[in-house]
């Protein structure tokens, strides 16, 4: 038979279609392992004897024949590893005598037919892995009752895993993995008693792992990764006495680690890592001496580790418990462990010192112990281990100095001991001695001395961070030498020029690093001047940071070649000169800072072609000129800051257009002119200071639309005329200087208003008249007011009291007019309007109600006939939202106004009850973060509401569609402005007002993503020492407090509570009648079983693993989870009030904006 084989090779390669024709006898052709090329020869299907074909591991290509199903007597069809292309035949499943069918590894596409094993009832061996096969697995596979092994892994497989493979009685492995299977794990699968492998990973299963795994006894494999399986890891996984490997790791587990796991005496590897697993690891863990990998990272483990951690593990080879809450001292019995390859133990609470038997570990070459509390020094016994490639020991409390013995490892690739105590200096000959290092990372230490020059022999060296530490004298020129360079970070030290007065010349020595992305050498007593052959540097470079080096010179033309450039601060240096127009070449700029030098003339145009510019910081020189009309037209403008300059004209009125701007400084110049009424169209604006110039005229009244604005400063102009009554609506300000103006007036009462307000100066004005002595004026002092015309108010701001005889002597005269002029024209217009009235409704008219009387700041009164007009009939393309009580549309008013107009269904019983609510609720209340009333149409069988229309719809809309999505900056801004909403409506209004039904569809969004709460039609009106209210009026399942639903007490904790679910959802992205929750399993008590673990909890679409920031995402959204939680306490009494739940929300916003 070999010889019959030799030669089939042998012909294959000339005249196969020939020569196969002749072997009709043939039961067996084995050519595997060759390098055949071409297609599948159509021959071969004439074999009508053949039983074994085996082609696997060739260069083969094309389609699989459509004949093959002539074979009748094939009993082993073997295709792996070729790149054979198109559907698998149907025909081939119709070969009765088929065993095995091998046909992994190609580029097969298509789905399987439902009844592939109907006319196949022997097949034992399925392998179709590797491929691109796509469609739903079949049911049908589960009349392939022999079936012993199914390979369908690493395809496109959708929908359930079919539960008639429970049937298979005789199936060992099942590998499923690397699909997009969906669904629960059917029972079914683990009644197979047979089964030894079966691995699911990485797919989007769900639900829990079903207990009954315990019937498969002979279970070798078990793996259940990287899916999003919930609930608890069954305790009766530790009746699987022959399991061998277990991964669990990346879904959603709760709970601790079962004790039962360390039954598993055969265990090889247990891998439960990126879960919301909690409690101390089960000491039995220890014990199983079988053990070879243990993963536990990124989970909520607490607790210390058993002193005798290695005492049982002889042949463990990597722990990896990083990312948990584990503390206590590091046992010294891990060197026991003398298998050990990879110990991994950041990110935890461990403290103590390093123990120095680690050092007897020869085999290490992973140790990572960063991100703890270790104190002491390096154990010199660490020099021992040779064959380490990988040592982390950064961000802890480490001291003394480094080992000589470590820089001797030649084996290490990375070297990070960063943010400790470490003091000393690099040896002479560490380039040397460390040839195979790619990352050394020392920064924020005390290390001093000099860089060595032999550091240029690292010829692998990817990254080196030396910064924040003592280094002095000059930077090697043969830097140069390190090609593979991609980040180099000298910055915060003593680094020095080789001669004071000369171009840095070490610069010039880095354009060989052709791949180095990241320069930063700020911080350093450089001098000299910068080359012009830093234009030379690579290409790929995208940060340039040389702040505050003390270079002197002008800004080399040559840095525009850097086209790649993202980031480049030249700040707080002794630059002169002008800037270079070239810098305008530099498309890809989002950073340009080169404030605190003494650069002149004026600002280039040029810059205004860097339309993806960010942050421009200019301030502190000596430019001067007109600012560059067309920085109005740099969209991504978020910060400008121009101060300290000798600027002069008017400001262009282009600025003002910048509606993303955040920050703008313009302060200390000689800028002229008014402010016009388009300042107001800033709308993000927080930060605006255009103090120190000589800008004159009115105060716009549309700056009080700036409601984002935090810190306005107008002092030491030549400002006219009165404080706008309108900056009562600056509802964020904290800070208000208009001293050293010619303003005049009285100083508004609307800045009671302004909660947030901590500091306020108008001194040296003209003002006159008497200080408001509410809201934030409680804590000003008399600095505040001093140097005006006429001021009156309380003792403590030390002005004059107020005249109370001119008081009394108004009061007369405006009671003379109320009572002998007012009261007759008012008697007369009401007897008008109610003969009116009555003709009407004699007539059968509509009475269209305006709510002007009533609602402060609204539209003129409208009727029904115009609300028709507005909305085409109330016709089905304005219809935007539906609900019970009725529906609401957009419509367009006569005078071009869009609006939203809710019409109540009069049908449905409370409608009425719910406009009358709103109404009630309305009058007088008013804020940037509830949504406005314009006015109202109401007759006997119509009412109506005309509402500011908002374009970006509800938060609901954002939260769950499949286009839509906000980001974490955005969801915490819109959670902030609905507290302050709620923070309003319970402290400052005169009544106390409760909402009783929060949720995101009554969350609206306008165009600039201003959050504004809606629906006020069950809301209940409390008087300010009634703390409670019985009603029988309840909210919406899922977010009312729990009083509220069973008693139906309604009090302003009611809404904490609702705000406090609210919260968890959209963070979450889980409603809280999601079908998870079921039982005593709710939102609430989900988010608090997962408390320490936040990233199980949170929308996976707010993080990913290589965010920078992703220890500070992680924080703040912790801090907003406990926020929750505190705002859900069962108690009324214990639950925050909505003041606190603003200051802490607005903290967390601050961390992320750090």
């Amino acid at each position: 038979m070999e010889a019959n084989i030799v030669y089939m090779l042998m012909i294959i390669i000339f005249q196969i279609n020939f020569f196969l024709g002749k072997c009709k006898e043939l039961q067996q052709l084995n050519l595997f392992n060759n390098k055949l090329v071409g297609g599948i020869p159509e021959a071969i299907c004439n074999l009508s004897k053949l039983e074994e074909l085996y082609l696997g591991n060739n260069q083969l290509i094309g389609e699989i024949p459509k004949k093959m199903n002539h074979l009748q007597n094939l009993k082993v069809l073997s295709f792996p590893m070729n790149n054979l292309t198109g559907f698998i035949p149907a025909t081939i499943f119709n070969i009765s005598s088929l065993l095995n069918i091998s046909l992994s590894n190609n580029n097969l596409s298509g789905s399987l037919p439902m009844d592939m094993c109907y006319a196949n009832p022997k097949l034992k061996e399925l392998n179709l892995s590797s491929n691109h096969l796509s469609g739903k697995i079949p049911t049908g596979l589960g009349q392939c009752l022999k079936l012993q092994v199914i390979s369908l892994a690493y395809n496109d497989f959708t929908g359930s895993i079919p539960s008639g493979i429970g049937n298979l009685v005789e199936l060992q492995r099942l590998s499923l993995q690397n699909n997009s299977l969906t669904g629960e794990i059917p029972q079914l699968l683990f009644n197979i008693s047979s089964l030894r492998l079966l691995n699911l990973a990485v797919n989007n299963l769900e639900g829990e792992i079903p207990s009954n795994l315990s019937h498969c006894r002979e279970l070798r494999v078990l793996s259940l990764s990287i899916n999003r399986f919930t609930g608890g890891i069954p305790q009766a996984i530790g009746s699987l006495s022959d399991l061998e490997e277990l991964y669990l790791g990346y879904n959603k587990l709760t709970g601790g680690i079962p004790r039962e796991i360390g039954n598993l005496s055969n265990l090889n590897i247990l891998q439960l890592g990126s879960n919301g697993i909690s409690g101390p690891i089960p000491a039995e863990i220890f014990n199983i001496s079988s053990l070879q990998g243990i993963g536990f990272s990124n989970n909520s483990l607490s607790g210390s580790l058993p002193m005798d951690i290695c005492k049982h593990l002889p042949n463990l080879q990597w722990l990896d418990l990083a990312l948990n809450h584990l503390s206590g001292q590091l046992p010294t019995t891990l060197s026991l462990c003398r298998e050990l390859l990879v110990l991994s133990l950041s990110f935890n609470k461990f403290r103590g010192s390093i123990p120095r038997e680690i050092g007897n570990l020869s085999k290490l070459e992973w140790i990572d112990l960063s991100s703890n509390s270790l104190v002491g020094s390096i154990p010199t016994s660490f020099g021992n281990l040779m064959a380490l490639k990988f040592l982390n020991l950064g961000i802890n409390n480490l001291t003394g100095t480094v080992p000589e013995a470590i820089f001797n490892i030649s084996k290490l690739q990375s070297l990070a001991m960063a943010i400790n105590h470490l003091s000393g200096s690099l040896p002479s000959s560490i380039g040397t001695w460390l040839p195979d290092l790619e990352g050394l990372f020392i920064g924020g230490n005390e290390f001093s001395g000099i860089i060595p020059v032999s550091i240029s022999n690292m010829s692998k060296l990817t990254q080196l961070d030396v910064s924040r530490n003592s280094f002095i004298g000059n930077v090697p020129k043969d830097l140069g030498n390190l090609t593979k360079l991609e980040v180099l970070n000298l910055a915060g030290n003593q680094f020095t020029n080789e001669h004071l007065a000369s171009e840095v010349s070490f610069l010039t020595s880095l354009t060989n690093c052709k791949f180095l992305k990241n320069l930063w050498i700020g911080n350093n007593p450089f001098k000299g001047t910068l080359p012009n052959s830093l234009g030379n540097l690579p290409i790929a470079l995208e940060s340039f940071i040389a702040s505050a080096c003390q270079f002197r010179g002008t800004i080399p033309t040559g840095i525009g070649n850097l086209t790649n450039l993202i980031w480049l601060d030249l700040g707080a240096n002794d630059l002169t000169g002008s800037i270079p127009t070239i810098l305008g070449r530099l498309k890809k700029l989002q950073r340009l800072h080169i404030a605190g030098n003494r650069l002149r003339g004026s600002i280039p145009n040029d810059l205004c072609h860097l339309k993806n510019l960010g942050y421009l910081h200019l301030s502190s020189n000596k430019l001067s000129g007109s600012i560059p009309s067309c920085f109005g037209d740099l969209p991504a403008l978020q910060e400008l800051f121009l101060d300290s300059n000798v600027l002069a004209f008017n400001i262009p009125t282009s600025l003002w257009s910048l509606r993303d701007l955040l920050v703008l400084n313009l302060s200390s110049n000689f800028l002229t002119g008014n402010l016009p009424p388009e300042v107001g169209n800033m709308k993000s604006i927080t930060t605006l200071d255009l103090s120190k110039n000589l800008v004159s005229g009115y105060i716009p009244r549309r700056m009080g639309e700036q409601q984002n604005l935090a810190k306005l400063s107008l002092s030491q102009n030549r400002l006219q005329g009165p404080i706008p009554v309108e900056f009562g609506d600056l509802v964020s300000l904290e800070s208000l200087d208009l001293s050293q103006n010619n303003l005049s007036g009285t100083i508004p009462k609307s800045l009671e208003a302004l909660i947030y307000l901590k500091y306020l100066n108008v001194s040296s004005n003209k003002l006159q008249g008497e200080i408001p002595n509410g809201g934030p004026f409680v804590n000003f002092t008399a600095e505040s007011f001093m140097f005006n015309e006429a001021l009156c108010g309380a003792p403590h701001f030390q002005v004059m009291a107020c005249d109370k005889n001119n008081r009394t002597q108004s009061w007369k005269t405006k009671s003379f007019i109320l009572k002998y002029i007012l009261l007759p024209v008012g008697s007369t217009i009401t007897l008008v309007v109610f003969i009116v009235l009555w003709i009407r409704r004699r007539d059968n008219m509509e009475i269209p109600t305006p709510i002007d009387s009533w609602l402060p700041g609204t539209h003129e009164k409208i009727s029904h006939q115009q609300l028709l007009y507005a909305t085409n009939d109330f016709g089905e393309d304005n219809l935007i939202g539906k609900g019970s009580q009725g529906m609401v549309y957009k419509g367009v008013l006569s005078n071009g106004l869009i609006v939203a107009i809710k019409v109540f269904n009069l049908e449905f019983q409370g409608a009425l009850r719910s406009f009358d609510s709103e109404c009630e609720v309305m009058q007088g209340i008013r804020h940037r973060n509830l949504v406005r009333i314009i006015t109202c149409c109401s007759n006997l069988d119509f009412k109506a509401l005309v509402l500011k229309y908002m374009p970006n719809g509800s938060l609901e809309k954002w939260l769950y569609s499949h286009n839509y999505f906000l980001d974490l900056i955005q969801r915490l801004n819109i959670m902030i402005d609905v507290a302050s909403a709620l923070e309003y409506l319970h402290h400052d209004c005169s009544s106390l007002v409760v909402h009783c039904d929060l949720k995101p569809s009554n969350v609206l969004l306008d165009d600039d993503m201003v959050a504004h709460v809606a629906d006020f039609g069950i809301t209940k009106l409390l008087t300010k020492t009634e703390s409670m209210q019985q009603t029988k009026t309840l909210g919406t399942i899922g977010y009312m407090a729990p009083e509220h639903g069973s008693d139906g007490i309604v009090s302003t904790k009611s809404d904490v509570y609702s705000y406090g679910i609210l919260l968890m959802e959209v963070f979450a992205r889980k409603k809280p009648m999601d079908e998870m929750f079921t039982g005593d399993l709710t939102l609430k008590t989900w988010v608090e079983s997962l408390s320490n673990s936040v990233i199980q909890v949170v929308d996976v679409n707010l993080l990913r693993r290589e965010d920078e920031d992703l220890a500070t995402k992680l924080s703040c959204l912790s801090s907003i989870m406990a926020l929750a939680l505190a705002c859900t306490n069962d108690s009324p009494e214990e639950r925050l009030d909505m003041k606190d739940a603003v200051v802490e929300l607005k903290k967390s916003r601050m961390k992320l904006l750090m």
